[in-house]
């Protein structure tokens, strides 16, 4: 479950930008949720905050009861690893790894074992229908075969969390249909809470729920 009571989120400068203003939500476990509004509105800073990447300037975030304040970087970077996958519009891939090491990276960073590595990268790439480009360097791959594979990288833990920023902000709208598709496929079959930061109708009118942002306050809450 993710959980924010009253969380704001302030930038300081010359011109002091609040992003987000007092926001209170509750989005249950297995809950899949689309957040949308205008440039400025706060969404990215929401997921931002939820994904451990930044942390609330007041307020309280919890993941699954664990308070994110409290937590220090090394025990934030943990939650991360362990509780969370991002999906990126920009893909977010590492240009000289190839599909099957790309997914990999993120279990060679928690210490598992070469075979072992290889079996689950395979395993999610087959899941994402890449089984015949595992050796493909992105560059020789298309956009959408790029989210593909970044996809089973945000997977490759099983992560009971999974956020996706505008993740067919950057395809054509056909392979933005397939790789929604495909996200809403994955939310049915491992039960992951899915939160996607989006512009796009569409992508929102296929969540559960759609939470509208306008100046960094929640405007409505509509669920289907």
């Amino acid at each position: 479950m993710i959980q924010l009571d009253a969380v704001t989120k302030s930038f300081d400068g010359k011109r002091p930008v609040i992003a987000l203003d007092s926001v209170s939500l509750t989005i249950p476990r297995g809950e899949m949720v689309s957040i949308i509004g205008t440039s400025g509105s706060g969404k990215s800073t929401l997921l931002n905050l939820v994904g451990g990447l930044d942390r609330a300037s007041s307020g309280a975030l919890y993941l699954d009861g664990q308070l994110l304040s409290g937590l220090s970087d090394e025990e934030l970077t943990r939650v991360r690893r362990d509780k969370i996958g991002f999906i990126f519009q920009f893909f977010n891939l590492l240009p000289t790894l190839s599909c099957l090491e790309n997914v990999g990276l993120p279990l060679h960073l928690r210490g598992w074992p070469r075979k072992k590595v290889i079996e689950r990268s395979r395993e999610l790439l087959t899941l994402v229908k890449l089984e015949g480009r595992l050796t493909h360097l992105p560059e020789e791959l298309s956009g959408g075969e790029r989210q593909r594979v970044a996809i089973a990288r945000a997977l490759s833990v099983y992560p009971p969390i999974l956020l996706a920023d505008e993740p067919t902000g950057n395809l054509d709208s056909r392979t933005g249909a397939e790789i929604l598709e495909l996200i809403g496929d994955l939310h049915s079959r491992f039960g992951a809470t899915v939160v996607i930061v989006t512009h796009d109708m569409h992508v929102a009118d296929s969540c559960e729920r759609t939470i509208t942002l306008r100046d960094g306050h929640i405007v409505e809450d509509h669920k289907r």
